[in-house]
């Protein structure tokens, strides 16, 4: 792509978390530093301290990870890479998710477990205070005004700045907000994948952040012949960063958060934020997509 900044990600704009934090909107998703199946630690070492390093330089100030990725190494490789953290970086961490091997995933958001996992976040990320902190899942076994209230309750020790949720539905988010100040929410959500459009609308109502994860599924759009690959080829860029291009520009409130475990690939992506797509192009990008 012509004409690359050597901060590209600066070119995505800003929001405001809770109102009072701002970052850019691409930011990084570091679940992808760690082992085949998110566990254990990465086959490179040395090459995910890059990436997370080479994500400050282009303009990253947003680092999305959790307690359950690896577990635990990704917010250990954060620490290692950026501490101490450069001005206005901020880290979000989760829990709420545990993990018992490779691609196991089982919720758990019992208030004294979110404590100690708050607790060993900050040890790892070497923080006082997580700003934003992510609960993984709801647990179907413990009322998520339980779960929240904890949250809540290391919030006013000064622990957490601001909270998010997780894979959550608009009643989910309502029920949560009667409890505390939610600032954000974390779903899946991309070119391909729309099931949470009801959520996204209601987070760009309520000014909430909305981090799409997984957000470059673009399969079959970015085959040759496809509206992908024909604006793609237009403005000298890859599908991944027409994907990324597309949601940026789907709402002011989106935060993508591309995940990768190359220097390469992170320079790729973050150099999306630089595509600006007009009215019709995401018109015909949106439309394949959609199926129309």
């Amino acid at each position: 792509m012509s004409g690359a900044s050597s901060r590209p990600v600066e070119k995505s704009g800003t929001f405001k978390l809770g109102g009072d934090l701002p970052i850019h909107r691409l930011g990084y998703g570091a679940m992808q530093l760690t082992g085949p199946g998110i566990w254990g630690p990465p086959e490179d070492r040395a090459e995910a301290v890059r990436v997370l390093r080479r994500a400050v330089e282009l303009g990253v100030d947003f680092i999305d990870t959790a307690d359950s990725y690896g577990p635990y190494v990704s917010e250990e490789l954060i620490a290692e890479a950026l501490h101490p953290y450069a001005k206005g970086v901020v880290v979000a961490t989760k829990a709420g998710l545990v993990r018992t091997g490779p691609h196991e995933w089982h919720p758990v958001a019992a208030p004294k477990y979110l404590r100690q996992e708050l607790e060993l976040s900050l040890r790892r990320l070497k923080l006082e205070r997580i700003d934003l902190y992510q609960l993984h899942r709801i647990d179907p076994k413990v009322p998520v005004e339980e779960s929240l209230g904890e949250l809540k309750d290391l919030q006013k020790e000064g622990k957490i700045r601001h909270i998010g949720l997780s894979e959550v539905s608009v009643e989910d988010i309502q029920r949560a907000r009667k409890v505390v100040d939610v600032v954000s929410v974390q779903n899946r959500y991309n070119l391909t994948d729309r099931v949470h459009e009801k959520v996204l609308d209601y987070c760009e109502r309520e000014k909430l952040g909305f981090i799409p994860w997984f957000p470059l599924a673009t399969g079959g759009l970015a085959k040759p012949g496809g509206a992908l690959d024909a604006v793609a080829r237009k403005h000298q860029a890859t599908p991944a960063q027409i994907a990324l291009a597309w949601l940026l520009a789907r709402s002011p409130v989106m935060l993508p958060i591309p995940g990768t475990s190359s220097v390469k690939h992170l320079e790729e992506n973050l150099a999306g934020a630089e595509v600006k797509l007009g009215k019709e192009e995401l018109a015909a990008v949106d439309a394949q997509a959609s199926g129309r």
